[in-house]
């Protein structure tokens, strides 16, 4: 078939088994969207108009992460191209697999300052895995095809491709191919191998820790049949909420900077360290020269470039962390730890994570995101923005599956959640998705509530309203004398004429009575809604590990570390 250059773009995309794209038009991408045109017409591709290009990277990131095939993002050359950086950068920080397409100007005017022209593949290039500037019509589709496929391979995470004006204009010969396998095998040496055994059946007290790979990989499955055979507790990462069912006795909770009191005493008492996808942030390390002290520690990994980068191990594997964890599972003999089980039992039974408020009347974060939980039968996905509400939401909510907790970990973005959850719910559409969100970070993308109303996209809005930036706000309460610089917030925003102003159901919880009418209203509603939950601005997290300080001491009252 001799196509366009646009046409072979929307081809490629239906080899990838692309549905779904998030983008908004620009002078650039104008071939392109005129070839969407006809594929959204016939119903083959679905796009997503959405209020702003930094919502289209976000939406495609939570439409990969809940439904593990890649998010696919458009946007025009020079500030379209700019506004997508930061949904890149989400992605990259969190190993998701996203391919964002722009537009820029004709090649003969690249790199003459033209109007809308960046290189963003300059920009780009310490937030992706690999970015491509097509300038020949020939190499389009094999590009587009390897943009796939390198998004997919190993670590997971974005790529770029910058494709200029004119190359969409250009006619060539298109030839079908089919998707190439990212399936990448890693031999495991069986030298390794037999160590890990070695240090597995040698431990009295184990401590198995799981990351984001176990999410990436489709590992839960193996997981759980892996912490069965090695008789250990489970910690999770916030990246791996979900990817071990919590209702298990085995769970221990989070560790690190918001971790639970158990997980703490359990790593300060274990006497092996095992950790599967997970690449040992400073959230979680605290204070890497205290962390797991003396105890040796196993790292099975896929990216070997995070093997003794942040933390010196022992022994380590590089793998898939589904593969290494089923081939472990087959040769290693079940383990018997019951006493080392029995403490933990005790740590969590004494050490629950709690939350109250002054007024008793008032509702908490943890009745509403509980009560959510028992309404949504712990089935529902939650996206969240980032902060207070972000560690509340994966305290509070009992994940049970993986792909249920969509969230910016590593790079934390503010903003974030309403776009991942219009990019989950198109993916997962018989699923309710609630973002999670703070009121602050609300305002930075309230736009996409447009965006949401107008495709009837029908996610519930839930903005945790204390005035405050919150997070911030606790560490100027424990480090900065109560001094609240800029963080108190107290906008006018009346939250339920902003949702009936775009269209949208509004509802307010103001006290613990409101909470389940209104839960169960919004719950039933088949349209995109708004529920306001007021409460208290000095309502703080924890556990909270203050920085510099060890994971195994944290802080369960927040005037334990007041200064």
């Amino acid at each position: 078939m001799r196509l366009t250059g646009a046409q072979i773009i929307c081809e490629c995309l239906l080899e990838q088994g692309v549905d779904t794209v998030f983008g908004y038009p620009g002078g650039q991408v104008l071939n392109i969207y005129d070839a969407l045109y006809d594929y959204t017409e016939a119903g083959k591709i679905k796009h997503i108009l959405t209020a702003h290009e930094q919502g289209a990277a976000h939406a495609a990131d939570g439409y990969a992460r809940a439904s593990g095939k890649t998010g696919v993002c458009i946007a025009t050359s020079g500030p379209g191209a700019t506004n997508l950086v930061t949904g890149i950068a989400t992605a990259y920080m969190d190993s998701v697999p996203l391919v964002a397409i722009t537009g820029n100007v004709p090649c003969g005017l690249l790199g003459l300052d033209s109007f809308q022209e960046v290189d963003i593949t300059g920009v780009t290039i310490p937030v992706t895995k690999h970015n491509f500037l097509i300038k020949r019509i020939e190499n389009l589709a094999d590009t587009l095809r390897e943009a796939f496929y390198i998004a997919n391979s190993g670590r997971k995470g974005p790529v770029l491709v910058d494709i200029p004006k004119d190359v969409t204009a250009a006619l060539y010969d298109y030839v079908p191919r089919p998707p190439k396998s990212a399936e990448i095998s890693y031999e495991i040496g069986e030298e390794a191998l037999n160590q890990v055994l070695y240090m597995l059946q040698s431990s009295k007290r184990p401590f198995l820790y799981a990351g984001g790979g176990i999410i990436s990989s489709d590992g839960e499955k193996e997981l759980a049949e892996f912490a069965e055979k090695l008789d250990a507790p489970v910690s999770c990462t916030l990246m791996c909420q979900g990817g071990f069912d919590q209702t298990n006795p085995r769970y221990m909770g989070m560790l690190g900077m918001h971790g639970t009191k158990a997980s703490s005493l359990a790593i300060k008492e274990c006497d092996l360290f095992v950790a599967v996808g997970t690449r040992f942030s400073d959230r979680v390390l605290c204070n890497a020269g205290n962390f797991a002290k003396g105890k040796p520690i196993i790292h099975i990994d896929i990216d070997p470039a995070e093997f003794n980068k942040n933390i010196h191990i022992a022994a380590r594997i590089r793998g898939d962390a589904r593969k290494v964890l089923s081939l472990l599972c087959q040769k290693l003999e079940r383990q018997s730890h019951w006493e080392w089980m029995a403490n933990i039992a005790q740590w969590k039974e004494q050490y629950p994570l709690a939350q109250s408020s002054k007024n008793p009347s008032a509702a908490t974060p943890k009745e509403i995101l509980e009560t959510l939980n028992r309404l949504t039968d712990s089935k529902a996905i939650l996206t969240t923005e980032v902060g207070q509400h972000q560690m509340w939401a994966a305290q509070f909510y009992t994940f049970r599956k993986a792909r249920q907790f969509i969230s910016s970990g590593g790079l934390g973005t503010m903003g974030y959640g309403l776009g991942a959850a219009m990019g989950a719910k198109m993916a997962c559409p018989d699923q309710t998705v609630v973002n999670i969100a703070g009121d602050g970070s609300f305002h930075m993308n309230l736009n996409e509530l447009s965006t949401a109303a107008k495709h009837n996209i029908p996610i519930i809005e839930m903005v945790f309203n204390n005035e405050v930036l919150g997070m911030v706000r606790q560490w100027q309460k424990l480090f900065y004398a109560h001094r609240f610089s800029q963080t108190t917030l107290e906008k006018t925003t009346d939250y339920l004429k902003l949702a009936e102003a775009f269209g949208i159901k509004g509802y307010r919880i103001a006290c613990r009575e409101d909470i389940e009418p209104v839960l169960r209203d919004a719950l039933q509603q088949e349209i995109p809604v708004l529920i306001e939950c007021v409460i208290d601005r000095d309502l703080n997290v924890l556990p909270m590990v203050p920085a510099g300080n060890s994971v195994e001491e944290p802080l369960l009252t927040i005037e334990d570390g007041a200064m």
